[in-house]
């Protein structure tokens, strides 16, 4: 193998080694850690919720997710079939994770919620939450 091939294969094995993010909301009461990659894959949805919050989605297995601080400071917000629960600071109002409809047995955290420092690239793709029934599918191995 040359070096470039080396430097690749390793490179190809950072991107998919877990590091742990830390995040939470803006007044900083709700505080988490996730297990990723460092260079993450995320979703753009169009669905009216996201669209109007700029939820950048980072689904992950529930054991990859731990809540550090501010379970007492979390409100809930349902809507439609209630399976996907949105979990906002009631303080400062943001929306830094929440359990998402596609993937009830994973976390869905907002990569804009992560501190600074961990995130090595960020690819987005786009979503089609406007048809969510025909789309959803798509998304079920994320949390596996």
């Amino acid at each position: 193998m040359t070096r470039a091939t080396v430097a690749k294969a390793r490179a190809r094995a950072t991107d998919t080694e877990l590091v742990i993010h830390r995040g939470g909301c803006h007044c900083r009461r709700v505080r988490f850690e996730v297990e990723a990659p460092a260079a993450l894959r995320v979703q753009d949805c169009n669905c009216s919720l996201c669209r109007m919050s700029g939820f950048l989605h980072l689904i992950v297995p529930a054991a990859r997710f731990r809540l550090l601080s501010g379970a007492e400071d979390l409100s809930e917000y349902t809507f439609n079939t209630g399976v996907a629960k949105h979990r906002f600071c009631r303080v400062c109002g943001v929306k830094s994770f929440y359990i998402p409809r596609s993937n009830p047995d994973g976390v869905d955290v907002n990569v804009r919620c992560l501190d600074e420092g961990t995130v090595t690239s960020l690819e987005v793709e786009p979503f089609d939450g406007s048809n969510w029934e025909q789309h959803a599918a798509a998304l079920a191995h994320l949390s596996l």
